[in-house]
């Protein structure tokens, strides 16, 4: 509903903004008309664009009332008491300023003669009050343009004080512009005649010099966009949370000299340095071309030529030594453990924990899983076309001890669109066949490396339960049919079932062409693919005692806006996904203190997806839209917020680091939908920027 509301106020705001300029044009043209009859007529139009932008105004504060009734109020807060009332203002001044003049002048030329209009009637036709609410409307529409894409978001009025500013000066001058011709038109009887390439030849001269003026600070903001050749990581507004602000705590940046010299570095966070590993591993980052099971080739970025990467199988507690060398990768590559909470300076993020590696060069990360679950690793540096050319692989971190029955089938499944191949797990761009006994259990690992694909997958035949999401286990999950998954890039569900003694088939997206079949003799025809709904996991399984809950006092409390708004980033402007309203290196840095209780609340109000990734933490699902989680305990590391979706987490400030925050939509972060996480009391060696290799997004 949200976005029906958004998009239909959205609609109806563009269609003010046009209606609104031609409403203008057409009541500054009045003038021209050379009889009363067709005075009379294009007078009478008038009213049609009046009522026009009445239903247009009408529609904009019934969405927002909307949206109001049913959603957070940062969904609405700036369109209820700002655009809004702007709309009506322009709708005002048209019904109470020109509308009672153009029924005087429909008055006096009912007769519509072909009579040149007289003195009086010329007169009223260029009336400012006539002509100017016109242009006043279409000076408003202009401002609900700016205020629908750069939106004043966190709302502080204080925001306003320059746009709303200009408005009133430029309208000001079309009053003083329409007073000038309304004077004219008095003070002779010559035929006013439209020459329309004189007219369109003011109006450029006009608009060339408004652009004139606007282009210096437009330069000045270009320029000031640029990122520089170095940057620390660190760099950003801090943002220290409601809660810490209210109990007065003395905080400083965490980047501040007088810190710096009894700050922590991100290099000392380390895993355990001393010590033989559990078990180790070489990936070797180069390129190749690799067959996919249809016999396509894809030209490839592989970690010891394959794709996916090497899945790393650990049980917990053990020390796992990874070494990467690259051997071609020209941009470098790095080793990120997605969704693994590893010590800070093995989190593998090029120019914040680490420097990229070279070719030529290695890097090697030694940490503990002390997790268990589903995770996965890919490259953090040049993230988005890293992971897009094949950057990736499993990591799963099993238990220490093995409870499952002897005969046990765990298969992961790892999604990803291939670039002029499509759609495939891993290699496998065909539907596959796997033969597994009947009474087997059966654990699905689904991984969604994809950008801009929400995932879909089904399970037929079968009765199945959601048994972890984002490598955690769910508590008492319960029985599903008829119900698909989706994940968002960065997302995983684990599922589980007991095999029966007919076909089962995992089917990935909504057919039947890419997927997995498993029978007791690996053949057969895959089950028919019934009606399904999509899992929700906000009331699935049951309660289970918790850390911290909903109800807990937090040290820290943050707000994550996350908008669409036209800004500079990098030198060009464009329409770019946002954070508070800005884009890195502007956006927030949330700060915190160890062992602190954070709660976020989290807000989209774009019309696109953000799966949110917090590096280093499991977020804990308080709530969704409004809605108290009741289910399962629902930990989170990559959340998937929809348009219009608000979500409140928490997570306790247990693993100290300079932590990045960002859509996993991997094309926003690298146009700057990213921010950080900081520990007070830890900086950052490493720097981003042309002058370094390191470039994470």
């Amino acid at each position: 509903m949200f976005s029906i509301a958004i998009n239909t106020e959205l609609g109806a705001l563009m269609l003010f903004v046009i209606f609104s300029l031609i409403a203008a044009n057409k009541a500054s043209k009045l003038i021209y008309y050379r009889t009363e009859k067709e005075l009379h007529k294009r007078t009478r139009k008038m009213v049609f664009w009046t009522v026009s932008l009445t239903v247009l105004a009408a529609t904009m504060a019934a969405a927002d009332i909307f949206l109001a009734l049913n959603a957070h109020p940062l969904l609405w807060l700036d369109r209820l008491l700002l655009r809004t009332p702007l709309a009506f203002i322009g709708v005002l001044f048209v019904w109470f300023g020109a509308m009672p003049r153009v029924r005087m002048l429909l008055a006096r030329t009912r007769m519509q003669t072909d009579a040149v209009p007289d003195l009086s009637r010329r007169r009223q036709a260029t009336e400012p009050l006539l002509v100017a609410p016109y242009q006043f409307a279409a000076l408003i529409g202009a401002g609900l343009f700016y205020f629908a894409f750069v939106p004043p978001i966190p709302f502080a009025w204080t925001y306003l004080t320059i746009p709303l500013t200009l408005l009133t000066v430029l309208a000001c001058f079309l009053w003083m512009l329409q007073s000038h011709r309304n004077r004219k038109a008095t003070e002779s009887m010559q035929t006013y005649i439209y020459r329309p390439w004189g007219r369109r030849l003011r109006l450029t001269g006009t608009y060339a010099a408004i652009a004139a003026v606007c282009s210096v600070p437009l330069l000045t903001a270009m320029q000031g966009s640029k990122l520089p050749d170095r940057l620390n990581m660190m760099t950003g507004k801090p943002d220290y949370g409601m809660a810490a602000a209210a109990a007065g705590h003395n905080h400083h940046q965490a980047s501040d000299p007088v810190l710096a010299s009894a700050a922590v570095p991100v290099t000392e966070l380390t895993g355990p340095q001393s010590g033989k590993a559990d078990r180790k591993f070489a990936l070797t980052a180069k390129k190749k071309s690799v067959q996919l099971s249809s016999g396509k080739t894809v030209d490839a970025w592989t970690y010891n030529g394959q794709i996916p990467g090497p899945e790393i199988r650990v049980k917990k507690g053990q020390l796992v030594e990874v070494t990467l060398l690259n051997e071609d990768i020209e941009g470098g590559v790095t080793l990120h453990w997605h969704g693994l909470d590893v010590p800070n300076a093995e989190d593998g993020v090029a120019g914040a924990t680490q420097n990229a590696v070279m070719p030529g060069g290695k890097h090697t990360y030694r940490f503990m899983a002390e997790q268990v679950g589903t995770f996965w690793y890919h490259s953090h540096q040049n993230s988005k076309e890293a992971v897009q050319k094949g950057l990736f692989g499993a990591l799963i971190v099993e238990p220490d001890e093995d409870t499952h029955a002897e005969a046990y089938e765990d298969i992961t499944i790892m999604t990803h669109v291939w670039d002029d191949a499509g759609m495939a797990i891993g290699a496998d761009d065909t539907l596959q066949s796997k033969a597994i006994a009947p009474g087997t259990p059966v654990r699905l690992r689904l991984i969604n490396t994809d950008d801009w694909v929400r995932q879909s997958y089904s399970l037929t035949g079968t009765t199945f339960q959601v048994a972890a999401i984002d490598g955690t286990d769910l508590h008492e999950p319960g029985d599903l049919n008829n119900q698909r998954l989706e994940l968002i890039t960065g997302g995983r569900y684990d599922v589980t079932f007991i095999m029966p003694d007919h076909p089962v088939l995992l089917s990935v997206g909504r057919g039947k062409k890419l997927g997995l079949l498993m029978s007791p003799d690996g053949k057969g025809e895959p089950p028919a693919i019934p009606q399904t709904t999509v899992f929700d996991p906000t009331h699935y399984g049951t309660a289970a005692k918790t850390p911290f809950g909903q109800d807990s006092k937090f040290d820290r409390e943050f707000t994550m806006i996350l908008d669409n708004r036209f800004a500079f980033y990098n030198g060009g402007f464009a329409a770019y996904d946002t954070i508070n309203g800005q884009v890195f290196p502007n956006t927030p840095m949330f700060v915190v203190r160890e062992n602190e209780l954070v709660k976020t609340t989290i807000v989209n109000r774009s019309s696109v997806d953000h799966p949110m990734h917090l590096h280093g933490h499991h977020m804990l699902v308080l709530s969704r839209n409004g809605e108290d989680v009741t289910g399962s305990p629902w930990w989170s590391d990559t959340l998937d917020v929809a348009p219009g979706e608000v979500y409140e987490v928490a997570f306790l400030a247990d693993n100290p680091g300079l932590w990045m925050d960002h859509c996993h939509n991997l094309k926003h972060a690298a146009a700057g939908m990213t921010m950080h996480l900081m520990y007070e009391g830890v900086i950052s060696p490493f720097e981003v920027g042309t002058e370094t290799h390191n470039h994470p997004e």
